[in-house]
């Protein structure tokens, strides 16, 4: 054995120990850098937590709900239509993580790249940022949930498992954008666009306000394939015990589960094969 080659071995070894902790951990790094990153906006990030349940809960539980004094069904107005404020607080947070965002990592910062050029690979990329979006959602809906219990607007003791239902309602969104923005090279304005016709929609023909069945029947597919109806109506059979079928009850989670693995599974396929071009 030549000295150079017992110069080399050492290092060899230290570069391969080096790799194992962002092969193993990289999801959790990701996670932690897109935590850390948060220092900028924390305080926008969490005055929206705080003042859009306020807002909302004011707007609607004292304005809105007014005009309709007899409430929907056997609940008050206010009881039904916080659930869905949650779902679509959840789905709002997910849309805004996994779009410019997503663009910005390939495109304008392509930090994505640099991550990619150590061990950490493209789907623990995805994962850690899944991770960081699914905590920061879980934040915002605790705080919302908390705000609705302040309101009256949560009669059942099971009206907790409302938060796991945005979560996952929020998370199923998300993965769906990401998998779309992960596709997008150039900026023609296709955010605004799925604003516009992809959230929008979601929020106002997906039994948001009123229940979906007071659609006109050929509206009423949106709100079927809407995941924000799904997990809406898992927020109310949760917060005040909507009266469903169960089977019904079961399709909802497993529809937004569905998409969720589904999506994850899309959005990492798509990372990786752009990141190793």
């Amino acid at each position: 054995m030549t000295a150079l080659d017992q110069t080399q071995r050492p290092d060899a070894a230290r570069a391969i120990a080096a790799g194992a902790a962002p092969r193993r951990w990289g999801s959790w790094y990701i996670a932690e850098h897109r935590i850390r990153a948060m220092k900028g906006y924390a305080g926008d990030a969490i005055f929206q937590s705080l003042g859009n349940p306020l807002i909302y809960l004011f707007a609607l539980g004292v304005g809105l709900a007014s005009l309709v004094p007899q409430g929907v069904g056997d609940v008050t107005y206010l009881q039904f239509v916080a659930p869905a404020l949650m779902a679509t607080a959840a789905m709002t947070v997910t849309a805004n993580e996994t779009s410019y965002p997503v663009m910005m990592g390939f495109k304008w910062n392509p930090i994505f790249f640099g991550m990619n050029a150590s061990p950490i690979t493209g789907a623990q990329i995805v994962n850690g940022m899944m991770i960081h979006i699914a905590l920061r959602v879980i934040v915002t809906v605790s705080i919302y949930f908390g705000v609705i219990v302040l309101f009256g607007a949560v009669p059942s003791s099971w009206g907790w498992l409302a938060i796991g239902a945005a979560t996952l309602t929020g998370m199923a969104i998300g993965v769906v954008i990401a998998t779309y923005t992960s596709t997008i090279t150039e900026d023609r304005g296709q955010m605004a666009m799925l604003q516009r016709f992809g959230i929008t929609p979601l929020f106002l023909f997906s039994g948001t306000f009123f229940p979906l069945e007071q659609l006109p029947i050929f509206l009423q597919p949106i709100g079927w394939v809407s995941p924000l109806w799904h997990g809406t109506e898992l927020g109310r059979v949760a917060t005040y015990g909507l009266d469903e079928p169960v089977w019904l009850t079961v399709t909802h989670v497993g529809y937004l589960a569905t998409l969720f693995v589904v999506g994850l599974w899309a959005t990492r396929k798509h990372f990786t094969k752009r990141l190793n071009k």
